[in-house]
């Protein structure tokens, strides 16, 4: 080589360094196609406007079976059993199960049970894995969670730059904790008044609006902040009445530090004249402090009826015998005990791969695959493009359930050997056979269980509410917003009389009026509470 020419050098090491880093790209191309490699542009708080979208409109539809062992798994997670005595064998098993048919829940919750090596057999690089492929499958969840293994260092490097890029990419889809995270972080009055704040206000409480509407209970607590106190707004009294309604939905919604601060100023505020609270209220503080002991002792609690035990003002409260488990048992959502299904089906009846539980049927989702089964779950093959005589015949092939990986067979016609070509399998779900009954499900303990014995009352919500009691919020299958209504956190303790709620106007929801029907299931007072308030 030629050290005289400088030019020359450089050139020479240019090239050289180029082919060294397209060979160390060529060993591991898979490290740049990965989820977590994801290059996004970078978080900018400065953005003028925010366009709430929600997350279940997003999210890929959850097979009713895998949901069980989902539910069953959390049953066995619960606060009430002691971290020694909890069987985490059988609930990592259970959300095993239910992460190979694509429960997202139960992927990024499988996850976290990695992490924190409740299965020695794996650890986080499976958890950051299984994070990835929710991401492939469009879950803004998993990027809010690649976003917080990038800012603790869980599994990935630590990195707040793109940290941030990736909770600014779960919020945009629709993902409530990161809108919480990055609004909370944008809540300055001025760019760097508090170290790593920034001013953002408008946005913020977008933000913060959007994750409330979708029940993230949190959110709650920083409305109050922006909406009334001064220096983020004027405290003015219709201020400080959304600032109420913004801390008591929260609670509702499973918030500790809404329900602790409800507490707080319905009996010493700190800030007597900008108080949310239009009084002093020692009996309605009370209550609030059990609400919130129960929320820090289990975060996963919800009470979406509050109201018929602790409605805001200027409702009197009801009469209460004092007792905390009357209470919150009174403010609970309400499940009914299932009705039983069919015992015998013809799929119940079937063996092997083409066995299904009578308590579910199934639903084609146009979701096809070639080859191999990309996921667990049922698969059935067609063949739009062949012979009628063909497709008559492939008609009677029922949907088998296939593993993961596991080749799908060869079809062919009694009297032809050769296989049908252009087969592709489509995937079916799983659904409740229950013919789309009114049936809010959770996990066993976190609601109370109401008899199913007689048809439910039905009302639109056109009208006025028929009979006080609680009602469930219901949308038909195939709503996009399914998941975010038809469950028990969407419940409403309505007095006779009284509308039933709006979605835009009082979720601050793209749904319909008359889109949604409301049910009646359970019009009894709970001990302890006057009967005259049914």
């Amino acid at each position: 080589m030629n050290m005289k020419n400088p030019s020359r050098v450089r050139f020479i090491l240019t090239i050289l360094s180029v082919i060294f880093l397209s060979a160390c790209e060529a060993k591991e191309p898979s490290m740049q196609l990965l989820p977590r490699n994801e290059v996004l542009p970078l978080f900018e708080p400065h953005v003028a406007n925010f366009v709430c979208n929600r997350e279940a409109a997003a999210v890929p539809p959850i097979d009713a079976q895998a949901d069980h062992w989902f539910r069953e798994s959390l049953a066995l997670d619960t606060a009430d059993i002691y971290t020694d005595d909890k069987n985490y064998q059988s609930i990592v098993r259970l959300m095993q199960q239910a992460a190979s048919r694509r429960h997202w829940k139960a992927m990024l919750n499988l996850a976290s049970l990695y992490i924190e090596r409740r299965d020695p057999a794996h650890g986080a690089e499976d958890a950051v894995k299984l994070v990835e492929e929710a991401m492939r499958l469009g879950v803004p969840a998993a990027y809010d969670r690649m976003g917080t293994y990038y800012l603790n260092g869980t599994g990935v490097p630590g990195d707040s730059t793109k940290a941030y890029a990736f909770m600014q990419k779960a919020a945009q889809m629709g993902n409530a904790a990161s809108m919480h995270y990055l609004a909370e972080k944008m809540r300055a009055g001025v760019d760097g008044a508090l170290p790593g704040y920034w001013s953002n206000i408008p946005v913020a409480i977008k933000m913060l609006e959007c994750a409330l509407s979708q029940g993230y209970g949190p959110a709650g607590e920083y409305l109050e902040l922006l909406y009334a106190r001064p220096g983020y707004a004027e405290p003015t009294e219709s201020n400080k009445a959304r600032a109420l309604r913004a801390l008591h939905e929260g609670a509702k919604f499973g918030c500790h530090d809404c329900a602790n601060a409800l507490f707080v100023e319905f009996s010493n505020p700190i800030d007597l004249e900008n108080s949310p609270a239009p009084y002093i209220d020692v009996a309605r503080s009370e209550r609030y402090s059990m609400i919130g002991d129960a929320l820090g002792f289990d975060p996963s609690d919800r009470f979406p009826n509050l109201d018929k035990v602790l409605p805001l003002p200027p409702a009197a409260l009801p009469p209460w015998n004092g007792d905390r488990d009357t209470l919150l048992y009174a403010a609970r959502g309400v499940t009914l005990a299932p009705s039983k299904p069919p015992s015998s089906t013809p799929t119940s009846q079937a063996t092997g791969q083409y066995f299904l539980d009578a308590a579910y049927t199934l639903r084609a989702t146009a979701e096809t695959a070639t080859g191999k089964a990309p996921f667990e779950g049922y698969w059935k093959p067609q063949a739009p493009a062949q012979s009628e005589p063909v497709q008559q015949h492939i008609a009677t092939i029922q949907p088998g359930l296939y593993k993961k990986g596991e080749n799908f067979p060869a079809i062919r016609l009694p009297d032809d050997h050769r296989p049908v070509p252009g087969i592709a399998w489509e995937y079916y779900i799983t659904i409740p056979h229950d013919h789309g009954a009114v049936a809010p499900r959770a996990p066993k303990g976190m609601t109370r269980e109401m008899p199913h014995s007689v048809p439910l009352r039905s009302s639109t919500a056109e009208e006025n509410c028929p009979a006080s009691g609680i009602w469930q919020p219901w949308l038909k299958n195939g709503h996009p917003l399914q998941a975010l209504i038809n469950q028990p956190s969407r419940q409403s303790w309505i007095a006779k009389g009284q509308p039933f709620p709006q979605p835009e106007r009082d979720w601050h929801l793209p749904i319909a009026e008359q889109d949604v029907s409301w049910h009646l299931l359970d019009d009894s007072g709970p001990q302890g509470l006057d009967a005259d308030i049914k």
